[in-house]
């Protein structure tokens, strides 16, 4: 009974080493869990939101239309090609790690650099969306007030590919059997006929084809602007509580990726110095390759939720 006392305490003097997991191991999982939390709570916050505004929710396949040096209406296709990079990114990571487990520095250093390069690369691809984001489209959106309690709408969230179709008609067939098509009461009771029977799919007026009263009378607006009044009411695509997270959520993402290029230069330069083939291992290598990997995971998530759902 004494001996099994014995035993018992000793269990508590440390030494021990749960899965085998080293002390920065189990930290960075401590880590990683509590961000995890953190960014739960800000894609259940946009939940809530979303369906909160549903009616002024705009649809993501008609917001990020562009891809570089290519004109036309190519839905998600850039936001797709940036997850595929990261994910990439993800993969050389684990071929960095995979050759530090066996010794090999040379194997370590082409992974890593390819690893950097993506993730450098997922950055720069973030920083050109925001830049067209927050330009807008050429077309803009029509802001007009509601006529019921003076709040400003916007009467088209972005334009489409089909606008030609769509637009190019008579002004009585635009606006339907009201007696003045110009007026705002006239052209919010169109919309909101048409809201109420195709909430998700009714593609408003663009702000180029409206008629010119109407455009003297409102205000065509562009883009999500970060600053000035229209940042704080409404934008080219609805409610700025849209943009307002696109930018929050993205933005603390790519924060996370910002963070760890720089973390994998500095190991990258450590590795090119000897560091850990003096220490006989590359453990550093291991954990930041955890967190790496779980800032991709984290995208996936965020493409899903933000873009897809």
């Amino acid at each position: 009974m004494k001996k099994k006392e014995t035993q018992n305490t000793d269990i508590w003097k440390g030494g021990d080493r749960p899965m085998e997991a080293s002390y920065g191991k189990l930290m960075m999982w401590f880590f990683l869990i509590t961000d995890a939390l953190t960014f739960s709570a800000f894609l259940g916050a946009y939940g809530y939101h979303r369906f909160t505004h549903f009616e002024e929710w705009p649809i993501a396949d008609h917001v990020f239309t562009h891809f570089p040096f290519i004109s036309g209406h190519y839905p998600l296709f850039y936001v797709a090609l940036m997850t595929f990079i990261l994910i990439v990114s993800s993969v050389t990571m684990v071929l960095a790690v995979h050759a530090g487990k066996h010794m090999n520095k040379k194997g370590v250093v082409i992974w890593l650099f390819l690893t950097i390069i993506g993730g450098a690369t997922f950055l720069g691809s973030q920083a050109w969306e925001w830049y067209y984001f927050i330009k807008g489209t050429k077309h803009g959106a029509v802001l007009v007030s509601s006529g019921q309690h003076g709040q400003p709408r916007v009467a088209h969230y972005v334009s489409t590919e089909s606008h030609d179709h769509d637009y190019n008609h008579s002004k009585k067939e635009k606006y339907g059997p009201y007696s003045d098509p110009y007026s705002k009461e006239s052209l919010y009771k169109f919309h909101n006929e048409k809201m109420e029977k195709e909430p998700f799919n009714y593609k408003y007026l663009n702000g180029d084809m409206v008629p010119e009263d109407l455009l003297k009378e409102g205000r065509v607006v562009r883009g999500a602007p970060l600053t000035g009044e229209d940042a704080f009411s409404y934008n080219e695509y609805g409610h700025t509580t849209f943009s307002n997270f696109f930018y929050f959520i993205t933005g603390f993402h790519g924060f996370h990726v910002f963070t760890g290029v720089l973390i994998n230069i500095v190991i990258f330069v450590n590795v090119l110095n000897n560091v850990y083939q003096r220490r006989g291992h590359y453990e550093m290598v291991e954990k930041v390759g955890l967190y790496w990997h779980f800032v991709d995971l984290v995208w996936v998530f965020v493409f899903t939720f933000f873009y897809l759902v």
